[in-house]
């Protein structure tokens, strides 16, 4: 009997993915991590914006802890009169009276923050060099040190937050005028003296690391009227491209103030080798000498859409939208200006 050949054994076909069945799921995980990213993003700004209000409520409460220990607010900076090297800031004198803050309890206010003893909290560059997280927005793109282009070696750490030094005036050495913002040089101003309350009174707002500035410019003694006039009043000076608000030590308004010329984010543009620069810019700098008076356009800047925080006197934080009338703007800039506020 004839035995029939074997048949091979039948080939077993495992179900899957056809081309176009895989190019639709790609398609379909492509449009799923589009419409997440967008939440995924606003919830992590969210979580920015919380960090950076906590951040000027701890600048409120050491303002308050300040001011119950001297029974008066500090100068934005010290100059005693006359001209100064290294003058120090008034958010420099705040940070010992935050919880924890040790490292800045070390500091000798006596002398300037290059000096010898202050350099030698932390080598190389000493206390100048440090980072102080209370200070920077978790939102700031350029967290980094300031380097000496000589050395190669840090030379500054920058900052988000600084104080309210009026509308444009901030200085005038001779007749010793102040801005009439919250925070002044030499000063010695008491609660008492904000005639306008504490809660209508700004302490600090949101800056941005690393703004293009001049310095020492000469300035008219009116505010310019738009910010496209800024540019045509500037005549002297130096310019920089990006060390505006770079060194919280220093307490010189381009540093670690700002005024209420103009509202929120306003774009101040200034037009150099072709390109358009978003500037601030200051006259002679306070304690330059002792016969120069300090007009400064310094503009609050964040990167939260559209607004910016500000902490109020009375310890309070406010987010203030790009669209604030100006008149209220500059109105919470003062702090004796009898103005009527409306609600915020």
């Amino acid at each position: 009997m004839k035995t029939l050949p074997r048949q091979p054994a039948a080939i077993s076909s495992s179900a899957g993915f056809t081309l176009v069945e895989l190019l639709v799921v790609i398609a379909i995980i492509g449009i799923m991590v589009g419409l997440l990213l967008p939440a995924v993003q606003a919830a992590r700004e969210a979580a920015r914006r919380m960090s950076c209000q906590n951040n000027i409520k701890q600048l409120g409460l050491a303002l308050h802890n300040y001011e119950s220990s001297f029974k008066m607010f500090p100068p934005s900076t010290i100059t005693d009169g006359g001209a100064a090297s290294q003058p120090w800031s008034g958010l420099a004198f705040l940070l010992p009276y935050l919880e924890g803050n040790s490292t800045f309890e070390k500091i000798n206010f006596s002398v300037g923050y290059h000096h010898g003893t202050n350099q030698s909290l932390f080598p190389p560059n000493g206390i100048a060099t440090v980072r102080v997280p209370m200070l920077l927005c978790p939102s700031e793109p350029q967290d980094r040190s300031r380097i000496n282009t000589t050395t190669n070696l840090p030379e500054h750490y920058p900052l988000n937050y600084t104080m309210n030094v009026g509308r444009y005036l901030v200085y005038n050495p001779v007749s010793r005028t102040d801005g009439a913002g919250a925070f002044a040089v030499n000063a010695r101003i008491k609660p008492n003296a904000f005639l306008d309350g504490l809660s209508n009174t700004m302490a600090f707002g949101e800056v941005k690391a690393f703004t293009p500035r001049w310095q020492d410019a000469v300035l008219p003694v009116t505010p310019p009227t738009s910010p496209e006039a800024v540019a045509a009043s500037i005549s002297g000076g130096a310019w920089s491209d990006n060390s505006g608000h770079t060194e919280w030590v220093c307490g010189r308004a381009i540093h670690t103030g700002f005024t209420t010329t103009f509202g929120p984010n306003t774009k101040v543009p200034y037009t150099i080798g072709g390109q358009v620069f978003d500037i601030d810019v200051t006259s002679s700098r306070e304690g330059r000498n002792t016969t120069d008076t300090t007009y400064a356009v310094i503009t609050t800047r964040s990167y939260h859409v559209g607004m910016v925080h500000v902490g109020l006197m009375d310890g309070s934080v406010r987010g203030m939208t790009n669209s604030i009338d100006l008149n209220t703007w500059q109105s919470l800039g003062t702090r004796a200006g009898h103005e009527v506020i409306p609600e915020l």
